[in-house]
């Protein structure tokens, strides 16, 4: 199965890697790292060079507790990146990571070829937005918002609440000009769910193979890593490589994460033994 990225194809019967690049100075694991647009440029050309096939430019942070930023900010924040990295012809797809719609045209008329939306694009214009640039979405399932999703998150079951949303917001988008073949899913893992929900949803992962869209897992050094192994976002490179490799056995097709190059050979020994005779 190929995934037309505004001209660029990326085969997704193999699992890929997206790397994540936010430009933000409050984000969970890297916030105020690369602010600067040229130090942010350079650390995508090596997530690429690793063999990240995505690299996903966020300027709004969506950690817990997180609050909103104005358009003038975001857009001050990630256009520039967007059109630099342009610039290099860099063999791989620029994601922007944003909920608002003036941001996703602005970002794919820069050379962006994919949209990720941690609002499923239910917020004003984005769903229409989105159906007009034409570029591949990854709806996301999130509770509340980033200001207040782990604010005791609740659900009638964690599995098929995610899974009916997700189902609900292909339906809107299929229904608005976006075709199937353009849209990925995400459960969101660390979005207003406990480490149970969390886990639950990871142990049934392989459910939402059903949608017949691309998977993606955001599991990298996410804070239910941290309670299971008490220890810090510095230190949860084993505990996110299992949890990625947990996934590839469920199906999904791309992996959100920090730590490119161990992620892309835990993907490459994934596949050799997924391929063996």
């Amino acid at each position: 199965m190929q995934l037309d990225c505004a001209g660029i194809k990326v085969d997704i019967s193999s699992p890929q890697v997206m790397g994540v690049l936010n430009v933000t100075p409050d984000s969970f694991s890297d916030g105020g790292r690369f602010v600067d647009p040229d130090i942010a440029v350079n650390h995508a050309e090596k997530m690429v060079e690793a063999g990240a096939m995505f690299v996903d430019i966020g300027g709004e942070s969506t950690r817990p507790g997180a609050q909103p930023v104005s358009l003038d900010e975001e857009t001050r924040r990630v256009i520039p990146v967007i059109e630099k990295l342009r610039q290099r012809d860099l063999p791989a797809v620029i994601c922007v990571d944003t909920s608002k719609a003036e941001i996703m045209r602005h970002a794919v008329e820069a050379g962006a070829g994919m949209i990720n939306d941690v609002y499923a694009l239910k917020k004003e214009h984005a769903l229409q937005t989105a159906a007009d640039l034409n570029v591949p979405v990854c709806l996301m399932h999130m509770q509340g918002t980033p200001g207040t999703m782990q604010k005791n998150p609740g659900y009638k079951n964690v599995v098929e609440d995610v899974y009916f949303f997700l189902q609900d917001r292909i339906r809107h988008c299929i229904e608005a000009g976006l075709g199937r073949e353009k849209l990925l899913v995400d459960p969101g893992f660390g979005f207003g769910k406990t480490l149970q929900q969390n886990l639950s949803l990871l142990k049934h992962l392989a459910e939402f193979g059903k949608f017949d869209v691309p998977v993606l897992a955001g599991l990298s050094r996410k804070s239910m890593i941290g309670a299971i192994l008490d220890k810090e976002v510095d230190q949860r490179l084993a505990g996110s490589m299992t949890m990625a490799c947990f996934a590839l056995s469920a199906g999904v097709s791309i992996l959100r994460v920090h730590d490119v190059d161990e992620t892309v050979d835990a993907v490459r020994i994934f596949s050799a033994i997924r391929d063996a005779d």
